[in-house]
């Protein structure tokens, strides 16, 4: 899974993707001075040397097992998957290579058709903040026939679940709430993310500042370089397009095939990138709601779609009097008008009647809360509030936002977010005050380096849905347009991030899987339909 659906549990990818994707909008930076990779370069005998970078390209990775603990249930399937697991030695800081050096969890399902071997494929889940060492096995079926041609290779970038792990210990996992319905509550909102930053600071001040996408570009390199691959083919959803459009700009010439699903346009990328996405969510929303409608009988959230959203409406006017209590203890939750927002933003970015349902579920939970009656919520969503709420998933919230905020420069100013959000109520009351808050990086250190431009063309195959409420179609549009030799790949009708591989549509999976079989892209951008 990517980051789009909803969370089932805070270690697994559509947990960490769900959470991760939605904290894109949030988070801040300030300005930068750049550092550059060093490039790799060429000795008269024709040996590729790379700029005091040799130990960590020629290092001999050590393939075993891949569990680590005797709980270790996703190691024991990779194991049973034929998958074997390794860890890649980097830098921590590129700029001194003869310094620190941290760990990067990589995992190997190697190709089986060995005499029409294409070579490897890299995963990128999302996030920021995603792991991928677990995908091969799922990515090998997405692949069919194509699959055995390939090494499919997952990792865990810097600072991420197997790799040299970062945790700030944080009372919440994932810190990106509304502003509410009020003044009240974006001070409390200012305060938060103003704890969080600086509880990263006194914990992890030494890491932070080469916590970075360019960082995690670097790391895939090296990756490449270790694996013995002249080039590397490249699979990213979500944030994971960023990554490997980073990667295409940092190293020409080192890539064979690259799908990106879900793309961000470079220029838009930040901390504030989701403040653009509230139309998409909004019509998600809608058609969510005619969806709960048509089971009114199940859910008890009206028979219209506007009595469904003013289900939501009462849910909201009711939490920002005061806090819901959902769930019994030990599992007791106190949901206010600052975090139902984000709870509506990340069920709508699925459209598949599980993920319909799973929502309506949470609705209905809420709605009765509102009323004062007793709910049991279901184990996913306990799950769901415990990631949200507490401090169980601190490590993925404070990766995500090291990432994010070491990344590129943001507003510091907490008046600047308030008027944006009183700017913004008006027309959006319900996403508005989430998508234009305030976040940890209003407050963090500046980024190192400056953000990454397209100044290389990269004949990538870009897939995205017209109704994607994460990374919107404008975003993939906007790639493509940036990368004249790409293709983009459109599924129309869809309200999803995330196609290829598990949305199950097979006109998109079979345009994909036939450009990683041939290696070449469509003459033209081409189209499928839900």
């Amino acid at each position: 899974m990517r980051y789009a659906g909803k969370i089932r549990t805070p270690h697994s990818p559509a947990a960490a993707r769900s959470a991760a994707t939605a904290c894109l909008a949030l988070v801040v930076g300030l300005t930068a001075t750049p550092v550059l990779a060093a490039p790799a370069t060429r000795t008269a005998a024709g040996t590729e040397t790379h700029g005091g970078l040799d130990r960590y390209y020629d290092q001999r990775l050590s393939w075993g097992t891949c569990v680590q603990s005797p709980d270790d249930t996703t190691g024991r399937d990779l194991d049973a998957a034929g998958v074997q697991c390794a860890d890649v030695t980097v830098p921590l800081d590129y700029a001194a290579p003869r310094g620190r050096t941290i760990t990067v969890a990589v995992s190997r399902l190697k190709a089986t058709d060995t005499r029409h071997r294409t070579g490897a494929l890299l995963l990128n889940n999302g996030g920021p903040g995603g792991t991928a060492v677990e995908s091969p096995p799922v990515i090998r079926t997405a692949m069919k026939k194509v699959g055995a041609r390939y090494d499919i290779v997952g990792f865990d970038p810097r600072f991420v679940g197997r790799s040299t792990p970062l945790d700030c210990g944080w009372p919440v996992s994932f810190p990106w709430f509304s502003a509410g319905a009020g003044r009240a509550g974006f001070d409390r909102q200012v305060a938060l993310s103003k704890s969080l930053a600086a509880k990263c600071r006194a914990t992890n001040a030494s890491v932070l500042p080469h916590v970075t996408t360019r960082n995690t570009a670097r790391d895939m390199d090296v990756i490449r370089g270790a694996l013995g691959e002249r080039k590397i083919s490249y699979l990213g959803y979500s944030y994971g397009t960023y990554l490997g459009t980073v990667y295409t700009q940092l190293f020409p010439g080192r890539y064979d095939r690259v799908v990106l699903d879900g793309a961000i346009d470079p220029r838009a990328y930040g901390p504030r990138l989701l403040k653009d996405a509230v139309r998409e969510n909004e019509q998600a929303l809608s058609a969510w709601a005619v969806w709960a409608a048509g089971r009114h009988t199940t859910y008890g959230l009206g028979r219209t779609r506007t009595a469904v959203l003013a289900t939501i409406d009462r849910v909201m006017a009711k939490a920002a009097r005061g806090p819901l209590t959902v769930g019994t203890a030990p599992d007791t939750f106190r949901v206010d008008d600052t975090h139902i927002p984000t709870l509506l933003f990340m069920g709508v970015a699925d459209d598949t009647d599980a993920s319909r349902a799973f929502l309506a579920e949470q609705v209905s939970v809420l709605s009765k809360a509102a009323k004062g009656q007793q709910s049991a919520p279901s184990p996913e969503f306990t799950e769901q509030l415990r990631f949200a709420l507490t401090g169980d998933g601190s490590a993925s919230g404070s990766v995500q936002m090291a990432i994010i905020c070491g990344d590129g420069p943001a507003p510091r100013n907490p008046e600047l977010y308030w008027r944006d959000i009183e700017r913004a109520r008006a027309a959006h009351p319900l996403f508005g005050p989430l998508t234009e808050n305030i976040g940890p990086c209003a407050f963090w250190n500046a980024p190192k380096e400056n953000p990454t431009r397209i100044r290389h063309d990269a004949p990538a195959l870009i897939v995205a849905a017209t109704g994607d409420p994460r990374t919107t179609y404008r975003g993939s549009v906007a790639l493509h347009d940036q990368l004249p030799s790409s293709r983009l790949l459109t599924l129309k009708g869809a309200n999803r991030h995330a196609l290829y591989g598990e949305y199950g549509n097979a006109c998109v999976d079979g345009k994909v899987n036939r450009y990683l079989e041939t290696g070449r892209l469509p003459g033209k951008d081409e189209a499928c339909v839900k």
